[in-house]
């Protein structure tokens, strides 16, 4: 039977590697369609995990792995050899940087080097990773084909870049199954069969003409989000100087219906995207001797921010004569995002390693992340451990200043307002909840000696 017939019938054994936010919602999307999906990662602990029927992924259900396991759609496993009986083999693996921010492939190639060997005439492949273009032809096609098949004619390949927001499932209808794919094929039989294969997904396929172009679409996404959240960032830090309340800013400009979208300041971004991929594009530029200056420049202030947030704790410690050397600091918020439990590049680190650097003793509480390291980088080389505090009253009261980095909604901020002595509150959740002396906002006039005379 040809795989055309197979994705119809959906009899075409799907494999998807790597089980992290990315791939484990589409592998239980496709046993959810009805094809029969087994999902390949080298972490043991998320296989057995998935064999006792329990998901580790917010936006995963465990009674639907429980389900998908009862129905035989659905198996995990850490045995590469299993890509064998595949038809399709998804690549979903993370895409990391270095410390020099140059992007760090070895989880794709490592990935890729596991499918070669075990690679036969038919199958399709589709890198969903982000990453820089040209990576699906320069790194991932050269080694697939050392297998003797030929991409586009034994085998075929495809990039199709992924687009989960972590946390949207529950808080905004978003998911593998109602978000529109993009996807470029090596070669236009390669689109035929991945687009055929997506449609079972999301009847919203949108094809381009090459894995390079459907590449950079996906870096497009993110590095608008960047520049845009840059640019807030940029304005709220001038508002704080002006004496002018740029949250009161954003909501006024968000009443206009077109050619506006509201972007928020914020500690920082974070996440497996955001923070990333700009260097990917700018690592890749360079190689067309093109500098991508603006882009550079949005990451430059964004990564600014962390600073930022520690220089209003110590001016706000200032106010009361303290300084951050020896205080006792409860950071509220360690997830790169709120309502997720991924603290993948989040800010809250760049911020605790800070603190640490001024001496300060650092707690911290989040209700989705239960332990959290900083630390083993170039800014804190002694790797530092800590585990979430409860957020009580003798907490919060026991601190000499709160720093709000990640506002979860599960948090009772006028709690926080009441017992805290002194907060810095970068998602402007305590507007309106105390008094202004002892709340320092992100984008917000703070009593600035500098403000603009009236």
């Amino acid at each position: 039977m040809t795989l055309e017939n197979k994705i119809a019938n959906k009899t075409a054994r799907v494999a998807v590697v790597g089980l992290g936010y990315v791939g484990l919602p589409l592998a239980t999307e496709f046993a959810r369609e009805g094809f029969p999906v087994t999902g390949v990662d080298i972490d043991s602990r998320k296989i057995d995990s998935l064999n006792r029927g329990v998901s580790y992924i917010p936006d995963v259900a465990t009674k639907d792995i429980k389900q998908l396991r009862a129905k035989k759609k659905f198996s995990a496993t850490s045995d590469f050899d299993e890509l064998k009986n595949a038809d399709v083999i998804f690549i979903c693996v993370p895409t990391p940087f270095d410390e020099m921010k140059a992007p760090d492939l070895s989880p794709v190639i490592s990935a890729t080097q596991s499918i070669a060997p075990r690679l036969r005439a038919g199958q399709l492949v589709i890198l969903q990773s982000t990453t820089y273009p040209g990576t699906t032809e320069e790194v991932c096609l050269p080694i697939l084909e050392t297998s003797g098949l030929k991409a586009g004619k034994d085998f075929h390949l495809a990039f199709s870049p992924e687009r989960i927001d972590p946390g949207a499932t529950s808080s905004q209808g978003w998911n593998v199954k109602n978000t529109p794919k993009t996807l470029g094929g090596l070669t236009p039989r390669c689109t035929k069969l991945a687009k055929a294969l997506l449609v079972n997904l999301t009847p919203e396929v949108f094809v381009v003409s090459s894995p390079r172009a459907a590449e950079m679409s996906k870096l497009l996404e993110n590095i608008f989000r960047s520049v845009n959240i840059a640019l807030v960032n940029e304005l709220a830090l001038l508002s704080e100087r002006m004496g002018i309340d740029f949250w009161e800013v954003i909501d006024a400009a968000k009443t206009k219906p077109f050619g506006y979208m509201a972007f928020y300041p914020s500690a920082g971004v974070g996440g497996h995207c955001i923070p990333v991929d700009p260097y990917y594009l700018s690592w890749k530029a360079r190689e067309y001797d093109f500098y991508t200056k603006f882009i550079e420049l949005a990451a430059e202030i964004n990564q600014s921010m962390p600073y930022h947030v520690v220089n209003l704790a110590s001016a706000a410690m200032g106010r009361q004569g303290k300084s951050l050397k020896d205080a006792r600091v409860l950071v509220l918020g360690v997830a790169f995002k709120r309502n997720v439990d991924d603290a993948r590049n989040s800010p809250a680190e760049r911020v605790i390693e800070l603190l640490l650097n001024h001496g300060a003793q650092v707690r911290y509480h989040d209700p989705f992340v239960p332990a959290f390291h900083v630390g083993g980088n170039v800014f804190r080389r002694e790797r530092a451990e800590f585990k979430s505090v409860a957020l009580t009253r003798a907490e919060l009261r026991a601190n000499d200043i709160v720093i709000i980095v990640t506002a979860h909604s599960a948090v009772n901020y006028r709690f926080v307002v009441d017992h805290a002595p002194l907060i810095v509150d970068t998602a402007n959740v305590t507007k309106g909840l105390g008094r202004k002396e002892k709340i320092m906002r992100i984008g917000a006039p703070n009593n600035n000696k500098r403000e603009a005379k009236k």
